[in-house]
């Protein structure tokens, strides 16, 4: 039963990010193609994780300011983010039917809650119906969250590309992974530190955040633009 409340984050908000594809549905192949590559790159964060903590960083105070960085900015969200972006980017960019901006809304929502379910699940294992229900409402939709930021960036880098505007797509597709990778390194970082104060700043942070994202979200979803072939 606890596994299947694990489930339960992801199955709504994906079923939000589909019904807010109003122009046209992406294939359902693709999608669920993009999930489990998703999921796989658990595995390529746990191995660099692991050496970069163990070996790499391995000399640091692991309780010392720096350390808290180096593994929630760099181990934790430049390579989780790094793994959804490089399989976001194999497999869609030339897909045919990426053509339209909020296209890249939803396959990057698609590769990202392909992580954040396994990894879900993973944290579920050995945890408690509590720990499910927080992760339900701050870790999942977290990684929505980024992947948010991230297709939209990638859409616009795309529709720029279609456009024969090329100096916009490298600046919109360093957007698409460096914001993301801000956004889950404070977020994480916020959380990892001994101090009260981080933990205020954390739920002002989520806050404002989830406002601006719920606008940002329904904004590109009434704005989709076709991506000329």
């Amino acid at each position: 039963m606890l596994m299947l409340l694990g489930l339960v984050p992801s199955v709504i908000l994906f079923i939000v990010v589909w019904r807010a594809d109003k122009i046209e549905k992406e294939p359902v192949k693709l999608l669920v193609k993009l999930f489990f590559l998703g999921a796989a790159t658990i595995i390529s964060a746990i191995i660099i994780g692991t050496i970069g903590e163990d070996y790499i960083f391995g000399f640091l105070d692991r309780e010392g300011m720096v350390f808290i960085f180096i593994d929630n900015f760099i181990l934790t969200a430049m390579v989780e983010e790094g793994g959804k972006y490089f399989v976001l980017k194999k497999v869609t960019w030339k897909h045919p039917a990426f053509d339209h901006t909020f296209d890249g809304v939803v396959y990057a929502v698609a590769v990202s809650l392909g992580f954040a379910t396994l990894e879900n699940l993973i944290y579920l294992i050995d945890s408690d119906y509590s720990i499910a229900i927080v992760r339900g409402i701050l870790s999942v939709p977290g990684h929505v969250i980024y992947a948010i930021f991230m297709g939209y960036y990638y859409g616009l880098a795309k529709y720029s590309e279609s456009l024969g505007v090329p100096a916009y797509k490298k600046p919109n597709l360093l957007k698409a992974y460096f914001i993301p990778v801000l956004l889950h390194g404070f977020y994480d970082f916020c959380l990892s530190t001994p101090y009260a104060v981080f933990y205020l700043i954390f739920f002002a942070f989520e806050i404002a955040l989830t406002v601006i994202v719920i606008r940002k979200f329904k904004k590109m979803s009434g704005s989709d633009t076709a991506i000329p072939g």
